[in-house]
């Protein structure tokens, strides 16, 4: 079953403070693959708050873009979609997974799988508001003792989704344990609309498992792009072809690295493109070697005339 006017199967998932338009960008450089933005606080948006704005924004990115949003307020939700829709969204997605304690606390992500009323007013608050498409992200439920995640998507169904995504973990697993596919392959078989299953997706070989085990007609994938932008690009060429794509060299990584931080510099300015380069360089040299002595090296650099030294020094020792 297609969603939307996606050609494919894969889509990145929406993380805060990661999938930022850098990344995006990046991501969608390699082909293939459908786009999410970071989680966008309905609160901060409604106000107009400048940063939050900015977050929302996708109208001069040349691919769709999901705009997901976060909140607990319907009236705001509805507001909230209209923004994004003039923003240029190509969707809206509404956050109700979030594990976070800020944001649970303010009745948001997370919390609303226990308030299935409040949930449905929500969506069809959003679906009222905006001629998009409207689609829902949601955990298995609270907790072990609370399961509530076929329910759950029922409700999502009746109230005017057009697609779910299914994370196969309760709250309180957060990200840990084993994402339970079982569950989300109960789902599929609830509901008519598509559904996008989401955990444990780390390569093609475990996006054709899940797709196969569960029945789900997309997978979502998170964690895993992490230092590596290109597995977005990677899953969709297995799924379509079956062929895996070969290992990424060390040179091609360096490369990819550098741009990614150009971006981070162009969309940021320098002082902030080095802080959040950090987090990136850690994950972008997970597994190499020598990398935590780089990891070292590179979170004391306070320019990128340094910054750039180092990597380039430490990607040419990974080569000799």
């Amino acid at each position: 079953m297609k969603i939307l006017d996606f050609d494919s199967q894969v889509f990145l998932a929406p993380m805060a403070g990661i999938t930022d338009k850098p990344l995006r960008n990046l991501v969608h450089s390699f082909g293939g693959g459908n786009i999410v933005s970071e989680m966008v606080a309905i609160n901060a948006l409604e106000r107009k708050n400048p940063k939050t704005c900015r977050i929302a924004d996708v109208r001069d990115e040349p691919y769709p873009v999901v705009v997901q949003l976060v909140g607990g307020n319907t009236e705001l939700f509805a507001d909230s979609a209209r923004l994004a829709e003039e923003l240029g969204a190509y969707s809206i997605d509404i956050n109700m997974g979030c594990p976070v304690k800020k944001i649970v606390n303010n009745n948001s992500g997370s919390a609303l799988t226990k308030d299935l009323p409040l949930a449905s007013k929500i969506i069809k608050s959003v679906v009222d508001a905006t001629p998009l498409k409207v689609s829902v992200k949601f955990r298995l439920g609270w907790d072990h003792e609370h399961i509530n995640v076929v329910d759950f998507a029922k409700m999502c169904e009746d109230s005017g989704a057009s697609y779910i995504t299914v994370h196969g973990r309760t709250r309180s697993d957060f990200y840990s344990g084993t994402a339970n596919w079982d569950l989300i392959a109960d789902v599929k078989s609830a509901v008519k609309i598509p559904v996008v299953g989401n955990g444990d997706i780390v390569d093609g070989i475990s996006a054709k498992k899940m797709i196969d085990y569960t029945g789900v007609d997309a997978v979502m994938v998170g964690r895993a792009t992490l230092g590596a932008p290109w597995l977005v690009a990677q899953i969709d060429n297995y799924l379509k072809t079956g062929v895996e794509t070969p290992v990424i060299d060390i040179e091609k990584i360096k490369d990819i690295l550098l741009l990614h931080i150009k971006g981070l510099r162009e969309y940021y300015g320098d002082r902030t493109a080095l802080a959040l380069s950090r987090k990136y360089v850690c994950w972008y040299c997970k597994g190499l070697h020598d990398a935590k002595r780089f990891r070292e090296q590179y979170v004391r650099t306070v320019d990128f005339d340094t910054a750039f030294a180092v990597i380039n020094e430490y990607f040419s020792s990974l080569g000799e």
